[in-house]
């Protein structure tokens, strides 16, 4: 008899590094290197199956973030953020049967790296307006459209918080709760594209144990780490993660 989850060796060679990956990022810094799990995963798998079998390990770990995270978040920004990321949400279910992936992974990519040129090149400057609301609301947009093709929802939302120059803890408490809610929101779109099926909800519970280790990991990081790091830290993450994705969309 056939077992329901996935078997081969190969696809958790590459699996658990990106699930523990995913962890480290989404508790623990924020920076976007958790949008490179998806891409790192389709080197088994096809990337809406990567993305399907995440859902579980992402729930956990959102669960386990917020817990950390509770009293250290931005209530207000997160009351902002919410409805565009959600509004991002139903473009890409409405489109997700009709778009090139290789093109939102490209577009994605490319704005990444375009936003950290634009950073390292004109820093911002002591006293320096925030960004307007209105480019917040399409990086948001962008964020979770983004998020429902690939979970790759960070360098958009990252490109508009960093300025806001929140404290470490403040910013990942409040990535926290942002993709709580991001990403409870897929589950009714997940399934009713058909992208949720026993075999990728078996596999998703083998791999689930690896979550909270790398949660606990993050959260050990992040409450330790001076700014100046953790925000370099948080470039890197976005460096790598926009030029796998620009990568992708090449080839």
């Amino acid at each position: 008899m056939d077992l329901p989850f996935i078997t081969d060796p190969f696809f958790y060679f590459v699996s658990v590094p990106a699930v523990l990956l995913l962890g480290i990022s989404k508790s623990g810094f924020g920076a976007g290197l958790g949008s490179l799990a998806v891409p790192v995963m389709a080197l088994a798998i096809s990337v809406p199956q990567a993305a399907a079998i995440l859902m579980p390990v992402l729930f956990v770990m959102d669960v386990l973030g917020m817990a950390a995270y509770k009293k250290t978040l931005d209530r207000r920004l997160l009351a902002f953020m919410v409805p565009f990321s959600l509004l991002g949400i139903l473009i890409g279910t409405l489109l997700f049967k009709v778009m090139n992936p290789h093109l939102v992974a490209g577009l994605v990519g490319g704005f990444t790296l375009l936003f950290l040129a634009q950073r390292l090149l004109f820093p911002p400057q002591p006293g320096s307006a925030p960004p307007p609301a209105w480019l917040g609301a399409i990086l948001l947009t962008i964020s979770g459209f983004t998020s429902f093709i690939a979970h790759a929802g960070g360098p958009p939302v990252n490109a508009y918080v960093i300025p806001l120059k929140l404290k470490p803890v403040v910013f990942t408490g409040t990535m926290a709760f942002l993709f709580f809610f991001i990403n409870m929101a897929k589950w009714v779109p997940y399934a009713w594209l058909g992208l949720l099926d026993l075999q990728n909800f078996a596999t998703s519970l083998v791999l689930l144990p690896f979550a909270p280790l790398g949660v606990w990991m993050g959260v050990r990081i992040a409450k330790r780490i001076e700014p100046v790091l953790f925000y370099r830290l948080v470039y890197l993450g976005m460096f790598l993660t926009g030029s796998k994705l620009l990568w992708d969309g090449f080839h």
